[in-house]
């Protein structure tokens, strides 16, 4: 029988020191793979590898495409790449962004949820809105384990919390016993997994295709959900809905993928970047305006001049409104509705 030797983890914000707990907390020749994506900022060197490496008693590394994977290794998505697991290999591609981010949580897990299904151990740690909670759904649904960092010792508990909200979590635990309960996990035969329509095969073949960096429009990712009237925070492209249980996300047709609650924070950011350009705009044409009617005056013109002082001092009031307007512009997610 086959072991659930296949354990892919997800982190972003206070997901550093989780995962450090994490492997301070793993036996000795803890015999299986581990698979790590943790947000980061595309051009910020990373140490992730060195840091686990010093504080566990496994090796860590960034993963190298075409790399075959190797039990008793931590392998870590490098910045700004997806990391993906194949059958016995691993692939580090620069595919379309999910949920804003690359590396992406969501893309590691379906990758392993669609390769591995029931021999996957999906584990989620701190971090804000809900990158990994579609993947997880995927990890369960072909039959793997879930765990999550108890939300009350998490640093930023958003993404334990929708995890539990939208996934059936087999164990929600401080970071320090992970260890402990995975070498028991480990060493027990993976069930069988589970049967899902060819449908969703499909849906979850095609996803992992796209995040590998192939033409999401080409492969027709259109047709595999319903047209939505909104558009892509990342390219202004058509959006698509796809449900998963009881949740909603949406992906565009050059590969693009969110949560709900992801595109609303991108919605809402798209909002006070379109004020500020308004503003920026309305300032040049105050500057403008003041300009020619300086000419103007200078010229004698005193009536066409005094005409252009006017609109220059409109655009000033219109301006001001403006101003004010993205001092109180929210940043909102569905996390919001954690505070209410």
């Amino acid at each position: 029988m086959e072991k659930m030797d296949i354990v892919v983890i997800g982190a972003s914000a206070g997901g550093v020191n989780a995962l450090i707990e994490f492997v301070k907390s793993l036996p000795q020749n803890f015999d299986a793979s581990i698979f790590v994506v943790l947000h980061m900022h595309p051009s910020t060197p990373s140490n992730l590898p060195q840091i686990l490496t010093s504080y566990g008693p496994l090796l860590a590394f960034h993963a190298e495409d075409g790399e075959k994977i190797k039990r008793k290794r931590i392998y870590v998505a490098p910045p700004d790449h997806h990391m993906l697991i194949e059958k016995g290999r691993i692939l580090v591609r620069k595919g379309p962004k999910e949920n804003r981010f690359r590396p992406s949580i969501d893309v590691l897990f379906r990758s392993a949820a669609y390769n591995y299904g029931a021999k996957v151990i999906g584990i989620v740690l701190s971090g804000m809105l809900n990158d990994g909670t579609s993947g997880m759904w995927s990890i369960k649904h072909m039959g793997g384990l879930s765990i999550i960092q108890d939300p009350a010792e998490a640093l930023y508990n958003s993404m334990p919390v929708n995890v539990l909200k939208e996934v059936d979590v087999d164990y929600s635990i401080a970071v320090s016993k992970m260890g402990m309960l995975l070498e028991e996990l480990i060493n027990k035969n993976a069930p069988k997994m589970h049967e899902i329509t060819p449908a969703q095969m499909e849906l979850m073949k095609m996803e992992v295709i796209i995040a590998s960096n192939e033409n999401a429009f080409e492969l027709g990712i259109l047709n595999k959900g319903e047209l939505t009237p909104f558009t892509c925070p990342e390219c202004h492209g058509t959006l698509i809905s796809l449900k998963e249980g009881t949740s909603v996300r949406f992906r565009c047709h050059t590969g693009h993928a969110f949560s709900s609650s992801t595109l609303l924070a991108g919605v809402t950011q798209s909002i006070e970047e379109q004020i500020w350009s308004t503003m920026r705009t309305l300032e040049e044409a105050i500057m403008l305006l003041e300009r020619i009617a300086t000419n103007l005056e200078q010229a004698g013109n005193h009536g066409a001049a005094k005409e252009f002082f006017a609109k220059a001092e409109e655009s000033r009031r219109q301006s001001k409104i403006l101003h004010n307007l993205v001092k109180t512009q929210e940043l909102m997610s569905e996390d919001l509705a954690e505070a209410v």
